[in-house]
């Protein structure tokens, strides 16, 4: 534990040297520091934590093992820990690392990210799927694939890095999927990841915005069996508290914010549904805690619109997060 201090005390000063003459000579003073493996993921861990970073830990680790090229740490082989880092190694150690100092997410510092069983490329200001996008795939997978067949669509409103339309792609071979983004940068990230992924010729990407180009969603997506989204649902007020990973600009804020009742892109995705979705078919909503009762009252209220309120799922932390409706016959 001394030498642990010892050495720590070290890296500290050359940090301070690195912010004082950072574009000078910061980097190469850094990196004569000679750590192993785990000396490394350790002193930036505790770097993180004193700037307040979130998960220093797995920050750091991530970063290390990218570095090594693999996933994890765990994935390292034995007796690779003690092991020295080479002077490119601790270079690109320090400058990933210097990036999440500055509150980039990790998902964008090493450029990629696991989704359920695929990895998907990632890069600023694309949204990053979060862990309870996957609830969300796996309950569609759940209630469609025992009966699925030739000829189904999707419709994903709202495809960011490609996550969903591509997990489900990956699971169901002879799926069809057509998925939007108002986002250019999203939707030229998920052609890039379905292109690496091997999966272009039955996805369809449209750069459209379901605010703004309705006639036109409603003109080139057609009838489809499912509709999904993990639409921007945070309340407006919610935002101001969001992580500076967030708030500093790293992701698109539009991807989050759902006007002031978190409902605003919602809405819109429920008025489409009915005239987007062959008889009987389904929505899959991603949503806050607050919304599922909202959204029944609202279906309930508009009967009008043709849709039925089938139920609501909870995410791992068993907050009420999913919604999903089905097309009925409007009432005359």
């Amino acid at each position: 534990m001394e030498a642990f201090s010892r050495l720590y005390g070290r890296f500290r000063r050359l940090m301070h040297l690195h912010t004082v003459h950072r574009r000078q000579q910061g980097l190469c003073a850094a990196a004569k520091v000679r750590l192993s493996v785990q000396q490394a993921a350790d002193v930036w861990a505790r770097r993180f934590e004193e700037a307040g970073v979130s998960e220093p830990g797995p920050s750091s680790q991530y970063i290390v093992a990218h570095v090594l090229g693999v996933k994890t740490m765990a994935n390292l082989e034995p007796g690779i820990l003690g092991r020295t880092l080479t002077d490119v190694q601790m270079q690109q150690v320090w400058e990933l690392c210097g990036r999440r100092l500055c509150r980039m997410p990790v998902q964008y510092v090493i450029e990629e990210w696991d989704f359920r069983d695929i990895t998907l490329k990632m890069r600023p200001p694309v949204f990053i799927p979060r862990p309870e996008t996957e609830d969300l795939v796996s309950f569609v997978l759940a209630d469609l694939q025992p009966a699925w067949g030739a000829g189904f669509t999707v419709l994903e409103v709202g495809c960011g890095s490609g996550a969903i339309s591509l997990s489900l792609l990956q699971n169901l071979p002879r799926l069809r999927v057509i998925a939007l983004d108002r986002n250019k940068a999203a939707v030229d990230l998920t052609n890039e990841n379905a292109h690496r992924l091997g999966l272009r010729d039955r996805l369809q990407v449209l750069h459209l915005d379901v605010m703004q180009d309705a006639e036109k969603v409603l003109r080139e997506c057609g009838l489809v069996d499912v509709l999904v989204s993990n639409p921007p649902y945070l309340f407006s007020q919610d935002v101001t508290s969001l992580q500076p990973e967030i708030l500093d600009r790293f992701e698109d804020l539009a991807a989050l914010d759902g006007g002031a009742d978190g409902l605003q892109i919602i809405r819109q995705i429920l008025s489409l549904a009915p005239h987007l979705l062959k008889d009987q078919g389904r929505v899959y909503l991603e949503v806050d805690p607050r919304h599922p009762p909202l959204i029944e009252q609202y279906v309930e209220e508009a009967k009008e619109v043709g849709l039925q309120y089938i139920q609501t799922q909870c995410d791992i932390t068993e907050r009420p997060r999913f919604s999903i409706l089905q097309k009925t016959r409007p009432e005359r």
